[in-house]
């Protein structure tokens, strides 16, 4: 079911975000024709997928730590929106949907290694809609010449980042010391050039339907990360190993004042979190173009 790229149409779900404005401009250099399904049409359900290959389903409504949103949003952005569009796929003459997930559908705590075969748990509102849109997508009966990928993304960086990642950069941008040196941790990442990479992969190529995890091959520590962005600054990382307890203690206090450290900010940057990408390199046949190393530095480099 490989399509020839030179003839290819690609309709992309949340174009302007920062994930699909990465994936636009990586397709678009590779000459492959993109369709922005813009917010407007998406509201309207008005879905242009005449002469479509592939939806890339980008569209969607994050995770949001301030805790500010409301539960049912997830659900009517997560779920509700990627069933219409699912549904129009397979009324269309499209043969490929790729819908982004997130491997907090699959679990929010990993003791070893995350990998496709796992139960899926998730306990927040925002894995539990990515987990209702994937089961969708598996319970549809799918005609032979269509196919889809539900690919479960672990934390994503690059150009124009604003996560978490952003706020460790601001940390040693300002020289401040970083005060969690004393977690231990390994979390796996995600270079907006390798799951770019993985898109193109399965547009072009015949691959199995199916569920697949995309990480970078290493996982690294917060302090590792530390010092990687210090060293795009051609500084050494301020570490500083302050208890846990007290660490923790202020990450409560930050849940009642709404400070920038709160207790799920803190577990997001020193949980462990390792994710294995071995079902999608083997499926593609093929290794991911940029080392964890080097796309923490390229996304520390554009935060400049």
């Amino acid at each position: 079911m490989a399509v020839n790229k030179s003839k290819m149409k690609v309709s992309i779900t949340g174009a302007s975000g920062f994930v699909g404005k990465n994936l636009e401009r990586y397709l678009s250099d590779l000459d492959i024709n993109v369709n922005s399904i813009s917010r407007k049409d998406l509201n309207n359900t008005s879905w242009n997928l005449i002469d479509t290959d592939a939806v890339v389903h980008l569209a969607g409504k994050a995770h949001d730590l301030k805790k500010t949103s409301i539960p049912q949003e997830y659900y009517e952005v997560n779920f509700e929106l990627t069933k219409k569009l699912y549904d129009a796929f397979l009324k269309s003459d499209s043969k490929k949907f790729i819908f982004i997930s997130s491997v907090k559908a699959a679990a929010d705590t990993v003791n070893k290694v995350l990998t496709e075969d796992i139960i899926p748990t998730p306990t927040t509102h925002y894995g539990k809609s990515k987990l209702m849109a994937e089961q969708y997508i598996q319970s549809q009966p799918l005609p032979i010449d269509k196919c889809y990928y539900i690919l479960r993304p672990c934390l994503i960086h690059g150009p124009g980042n604003k996560g978490n990642l952003n706020l460790l950069y601001k940390f040693v941008h300002k020289n401040i010391p970083y005060p969690f040196g004393a977690f231990l941790n390994k979390r796996s990442f995600l270079s907006i050039g390798n799951l770019c990479f993985v898109i193109k992969g399965l547009l072009e190529k015949n691959v199995s339907t199916g569920i697949y995890n995309v990480a970078d091959d290493k996982a690294l520590s917060t302090n590792e990360v530390v010092s990687i962005l210090a060293a795009s600054l051609n500084r050494k990382a301020k570490l500083w190993a302050v208890p846990k307890y007290f660490i923790k203690g202020l990450a409560r206090f930050g849940d009642l004042l709404s400070l920038p450290i709160n207790t799920e900010r803190l577990d997001k940057l020193t949980e462990n979190y390792v994710v294995s990408n071995d079902k999608i390199k083997k499926a593609l046949s093929a290794n991911f173009p940029i080392d964890t190393e080097k796309g923490l530095e390229i996304t520390a480099k554009s935060f400049q």
